[in-house]
């Protein structure tokens, strides 16, 4: 690195986990990355989602990698030095009728078929036992046991302090205004000053299609804002995530007491503003609905709610892997609201590719090119 720190191996753009944990495992492969990021490190949506570490209800495609994900988020400490708040609390579908019992059924076969056995359909009376508040008509559900939830900025956080204490340098408010590549490098300007390096990685989240455009790659991301809300604190009820299998629903209680709802309803998000508005109806829909699977909430107080701005694609899968059109560039976004857990494989598989040339997991679902309009 020059003394001014704009030189580098590896540009990547965006702070957000997927950024932070590309940098991180770039610099134990000896690289020096250098990360630029338009506001601060976990501003958005990796700073600002539930937390859920989850297998549960995942893609196929999504499934292998979330499931190396999990083994290092069990021994999260060894890599970044925190626990990250990290939780196995297990995760739960709940089933509120025989219908979504059979619908659980068949997703746990095939999964099975697939050779996955993290999924188990649980009858009524061992739901009731893991979870004794649940409504008396939730008649079962699908669980994945060594599940949970951590806790979002302090794990972006402590990816982008463990990314530090291996040199790499953080740019925060600097947006990447112009990319090009000259001969065998690429180069950045931002508000902080122009950075070079051979190699370039677009983790910009929802502003992720803007970077990939620039490279000559047009892809049909939308942009969402997720919403979540927090309540005043309860007597401990609850230890697993519960979600349901027909409705949308994230529902967890900290070790505080107070209880997080979310899950599938969407406020209004302005990515140029970098701001988001909340659509209350949603919000009641969420609380009600939270109500019926747990009737000890109703009456309780919603203290505080939020949304973040998220990156959507069509077929609801990221983009990971090397660009199509354009030479050293690398691509990791469009987590459509479940990317948290994949935050640490992910920054694994970008590094593998770079440096390596490869990578074990299987990534061609998730090509950019999948997006081509057809000759």
């Amino acid at each position: 690195m020059t003394a001014s720190g704009r030189q580098g191996d590896v540009i990547v753009i965006g702070g957000g986990l997927h950024g932070c944990s590309a940098a991180l495992h770039l610099a134990r492969k000896g690289l020096r990355p250098i990360v630029v990021e338009q506001a601060h490190t976990g501003r958005h949506a990796s700073g600002v989602n539930a937390g859920g570490v989850r297998r549960l209800g995942r893609h196929p495609a999504e499934i292998p990698l979330s499931v190396a994900a999990m083994e290092i988020w069990h021994d999260i400490a060894a890599l970044v030095d925190d626990d990250c708040g990290f939780v196995h609390t297990g995760q739960i579908k709940v089933a509120e009728n025989e219908a979504d019992m059979e619908t659980l059924a068949a997703r746990a076969q095939s999964l099975r078929d697939l050779g996955f056995t993290h999924e188990e359909p649980i009858r009524r009376d061992e739901l009731r036992a893991l979870v004794p508040a649940v409504s008396p008509h939730c008649v079962g559900g699908l669980i994945s046991r060594d599940d949970g939830h951590a806790n979002p900025f302090r794990t972006v956080t402590a990816f982008r302090l463990a990314a530090e204490r291996l040199g790499v340098r953080f740019h925060q408010g600097a947006g990447a205004e112009r990319i090009e590549r000259a001969g065998d490098r690429w180069t950045v300007e931002t508000a902080a000053g122009r950075f070079e390096a051979p190699v370039l990685v677009n983790c910009a989240g929802a502003w992720a299609d803007r970077i990939a455009a620039r490279l000559g790659e047009a892809v049909p991301l939308r942009v969402e804002a997720p919403m979540l809300m927090i309540t005043e604190r309860v007597a401990p009820f609850l230890g697993p995530v519960i979600g349901t299998a027909s409705r949308p629903l994230s529902f967890k209680q900290f070790d505080n007491g107070t209880v997080l709802i979310g899950g599938g309803h969407r406020g209004r998000a302005d990515r140029d503003a970098s701001t988001t508005e909340l659509d209350f109806a949603g919000i009641a829909v969420s609380a009600r609905t939270a109500g019926e699977i747990f009737p000890l909430m109703r009456g309780v107080r919603v203290v505080r709610c939020w949304a973040g701005i998220e990156a959507v694609m069509p077929d609801e899968i990221p983009v990971i892997g090397p660009s199509a059109t354009a030479e050293d560039a690398y691509h990791a976004f469009g987590f459509s609201a479940h990317g948290f857990q994949l935050g640490p494989i992910v920054g694994r598989i970008l590094a593998e590719l770079i440096v390596d040339g490869r990578t074990d997991l299987p990534i061609d679902p998730f090509r950019i090119s999948r997006f081509d309009a057809p000759a």
